[in-house]
């Protein structure tokens, strides 16, 4: 047994090592796109096993300082990752610190299509009276059952699938100007809209969900992420404060969110606060930031918050933002690298090439 439980320690030593190095690789391929994930579950397997094998199997040997200098690399580089989500880094969108300012409120969840807990939803809205509720996965079945939400939501955006990619807006303030886009694929939805603030301007919003890089949807991840840097990209052009929500399918560490942001200029609010993980809601080992809502400089928080199970595979997260555009140069967005250009062309251009859609790829700048 005791050999045993030696050759356990070093199979997981060695996991947590290759699970680490594999998304260092620039392959878009599913199977490595995948391990793009469990940052923090990679980073409690080396120490765990850093710690075990230290202690049970260590010898003075070649092998074992190898092993032992492999486990410190990972547990440092995952730590390095996984730092700017705890509350020792400084935040990006900074804490307000006037009340009376205009504010809004939103409540993003991923309902998932075939959850039949609708009430548990509308209890959630009830409780926190968001002024806008946006819900991912939503079908005509969902669509229906949240139809009394609608007393209160004056201003709706319908986009029924079922196919899973459906997406509903219901909103307390007035709405102008929507847009439903499918950019890179026929049967996935996005849109744009604008949201008047109370008393305030009219905000630019965007949702997105795009498809996820496993077998069962997409063989890789360039169509997800040139989606995502076409949103970034459209994002930095505009003249209006903006906030961006939805599910992105991907986490909120990953090379593709970060080009994201450093395209985009927007900030993220967990940076300094912590991983406010949205999935899975099934099973706790395994849960990611895959939820997610960026705002512009022109923002400040209010408060966010995971909110409790509804049902769905994912957790829903409520944001409440105050809009303070002459204090934005105290938030600390995540600065374009010289390459982000180049990046961000790229990746737009291999998305275009596994495009599923008609539209005119000369709108996707």
């Amino acid at each position: 047994m005791r050999r045993f439980g030696i050759y356990l320690i070093r199979l997981v030593a060695w996991f947590s090592i290759a699970f680490t190095l594999i998304p260092l690789l620039t392959a878009e391929a599913w199977y490595i796109r995948v391990f793009d994930y469990p940052k923090l579950q990679m980073l409690f397997m080396a120490l765990g096993s850093l710690l075990l094998f230290y202690f049970f199997d260590f010898r003075h040997r070649k092998r074992g300082w190898l092993l032992m200098s492999c486990l410190l690399g990972v547990v440092a580089y995952q730590g390095y990752n996984i730092y700017p989500y705890t509350s020792l880094a400084a935040p990006q969108l900074v804490n307000t610190q006037e009340p009376d300012n205009p504010q809004i409120s939103m409540l993003v969840s991923n309902v998932y299509q075939y959850n039949q807990e609708y009430e548990e939803l509308l209890e959630l809205v009830n409780r926190h009276q968001p002024d806008l509720v946006l819900t991912l996965e939503s079908d005509s079945v969902w669509q229906q059952q949240l139809a009394k939400l609608e007393e209160k939501y004056s201003y709706t955006i319908k986009i029924p699938k079922g196919n899973t990619y459906g997406m509903h807006l219901y909103s307390k303030l007035p709405l102008a100007k929507t847009k439903i886009t499918y950019w890179l694929d026929k049967d996935i939805p996005s849109f744009k809209t604008y949201v008047q603030l109370p008393k305030g301007p009219w905000v630019e919003l965007h949702s997105v969900h795009p498809k996820p890089p496993v077998p069962t949807e997409t063989r890789d991840s360039r169509i997800r992420d040139a989606e995502i840097v076409i949103v970034g990209n459209r994002v930095s052009k505009s003249d209006h404060p903006v906030i961006v929500a939805g599910d992105f399918n991907d986490v909120a560490w990953s090379s593709t969110t970060k080009l994201f942001q450093q395209v985009s200029g927007l900030l993220d609010p967990r940076i300094g606060r912590g991983f406010y993980n949205t999935f899975s809601a099934h099973y706790p080992i395994m849960r990611w930031p895959l939820d997610h809502v960026f705002a512009s400089v022109h923002f400040k928080l209010v408060d966010i918050r995971r909110l409790p199970d509804i049902g769905s595979d994912h957790f829903p997260i409520y944001i409440k933002l105050s809009f303070e555009p002459d204090e934005k140069y105290e938030n600390n967005p995540l600065e374009p690298e010289g390459d982000t250009l180049e990046k961000a062309t790229e990746t737009i251009e291999e998305g275009i090439k596994d495009a599923k859609t008609p539209e005119d790829t000369a709108d996707l700048w």
